[in-house]
């Protein structure tokens, strides 16, 4: 479990395909702490550390998740969103993130807001999958609340120190970005239709 909160940004130093799968060796500020068999939130998904040498680490992510994620496009040399997983007893400082990424949306415009950032993005409304002004979404591992909310898009507002601190500071029009929907409300929607028979 996770909470959006990004530790620190990654960078993307090796891929390396091996049947469907993708590995990825990423170099962190906190590697040194890492064990094997640790999961960690990379832009949002959820992946467990399979080696460790020097100052990078290497997780491995099945054709299932390159599917569903942004993860298959990734680049050496790109930054990549980090978090390690919650622990007991600690604050919950954004919301409640599985690292389980639900679909994917394109950033289709970028507004500068005199220090803040405005983000829109649109993805796929066949999923099910809804937002709703002031609710929770994930995009890319960072935790965020909805401005707007439509059907199919949505918009996000970022402040300095997300932009400055997560990829968000590259992210442009055009890019694919990893969405997790609130828990609270996936199961909510999957109830109503079944309550109002």
């Amino acid at each position: 479990m996770f909470t959006g909160i990004i530790e620190a940004p990654g960078v993307v130093k090796k891929l390396s395909r091996v049947e469907g799968n993708l590995n990825i060796t990423i170099q962190s500020p906190f590697t040194h702490e890492l064990k094997v068999d640790q999961s960690i939130a990379h832009n949002g998904v959820c992946l467990t550390v399979v080696n460790i040498e020097g100052d990078t680490y290497t997780v491995t992510a099945i054709e299932e998740t390159l599917k569903r994620s942004n993860l298959g496009n990734l680049r050496a040399e790109d930054e990549i969103n980090l978090e390690r997983c919650l622990q007991v007893g600690a604050r919950l400082d954004g919301h409640i993130v599985q690292g389980h990424v639900d679909q994917t949306a394109i950033c289709s415009q970028v507004e500068q807001h005199n220090g803040s950032w405005k983000y829109y993005f649109d993805y796929r409304p066949e999923a099910g999958n809804i937002t709703v002004e002031k609710g929770s979404i994930c995009i890319n591992g960072v935790s965020l609340t909805v401005v707007d909310s439509h059907e199919n898009s949505f918009s996000v507002a970022i402040i300095p120190y997300t932009y400055e601190h997560t990829n968000f500071k590259s992210l442009k029009v055009g890019d694919k970005v990893n969405l997790e929907f609130d828990i609270v409300g996936k199961y909510v929607a999957r109830l109503l239709p079944s309550t109002s028979q």
